[in-house]
């Protein structure tokens, strides 16, 4: 094996799965609350070198050094840093000022519902005043959301008729009267909510609610914290990076070539 043609060609396809990611980022730098990923890279294990067949040394293996393969990718990860706001006068728009998620009952194509958390919160009030999202889901008031609970009951429903404030609590008023609160929860531990898709997260085994600390910005919305210029630029350097690894396989490429064709060449 020429370790060189190995360690370029793992190069390359680090970058090309850094790209991915970086690209996924760009094509939703536009939807409201996403959250960008972000990778991390890590070298193989060293693996032993070791001389076979040696006959100098008796057929015994003999060891000549630590190799390595270099790099992959390590993981990807979730950036929750929140993004900035955008105001847009709609009453239902809302936003998460600080840590914390908003509670989606989610119904999937085979009619199963199931809670899912997001920071998205472009909502709207359908003709039955229930509060639901722009895909028909119904937002979930802060039992719902506390519990986990998806049931009819944590539904947040107002009259679609009358006009509404919601406060920094998520306290939703209608004529001075307190008619419904939305739900806002938070988790001890991100490493257990996993991207479902949508803008939606699911909290995965093992994961905990706690008391969110985030306050509710009404008539606003929360843009996604991709900075776009940012991304051009680490696009700029995934490129140059893999030009490298093809210009160090054409030079690994040219040698080989000397070595079959040159070297031991007889007049």
């Amino acid at each position: 094996m020429v370790k060189g043609l190995y360690t370029a060609h793992m190069g390359m396809i680090n970058e090309m799965r850094r790209l991915d990611v970086l690209s996924n980022n760009l094509a939703n730098a536009q939807n409201t609350a996403y959250k960008k990923e972000g990778t991390t890279s890590r070298s193989f294990a060293d693996e032993m070198a070791v001389k076979l067949n040696d006959t100098s040394e008796y057929g015994v293996p003999k060891q000549i050094g630590d190799i390595t393969f270099g790099s992959h990718l390590g993981q990807v990860y979730t950036d929750y840093s929140q993004g900035s706001f955008i105001v847009t006068n709609n009453a239902s728009d809302l936003a998460l000022d600080g840590k914390g998620f908003f509670a989606i009952a989610f119904t999937d194509k085979q009619g199963n519902t199931s809670v899912k958390y997001t920071r998205d919160g472009s909502f709207t009030v359908n003709t039955q005043g229930y509060l639901v999202t722009k895909d028909g889901d119904y937002v979930l008031n802060q039992a719902g959301a506390t519990n986990g609970d998806s049931s009819a009951n944590n539904y947040i429903r107002i009259d679609p008729n009358a006009k509404f404030s919601i406060n920094a609590l998520g306290q939703i008023y209608q004529n001075n009267v307190n008619v419904a609160q939305v739900g806002v929860t938070d988790f001890d531990n991100y490493d257990y909510l996993e991207k479902y898709g949508e803008n939606l997260y699911n909290l995965v085994d093992g994961g905990n609610h706690i008391a969110a600390s985030a306050k509710v910005r009404q008539s606003t919305l929360e843009a996604s914290n991709v900075n776009v210029v940012s991304e051009m630029v680490n696009m700029i350097t995934i490129q140059r990076a893999y030009e490298a690894g093809q210009k160090v396989i054409q030079s690994e490429d040219s040698t080989l070539e000397k070595a079959v064709n040159e070297v031991g060449r007889t007049s």
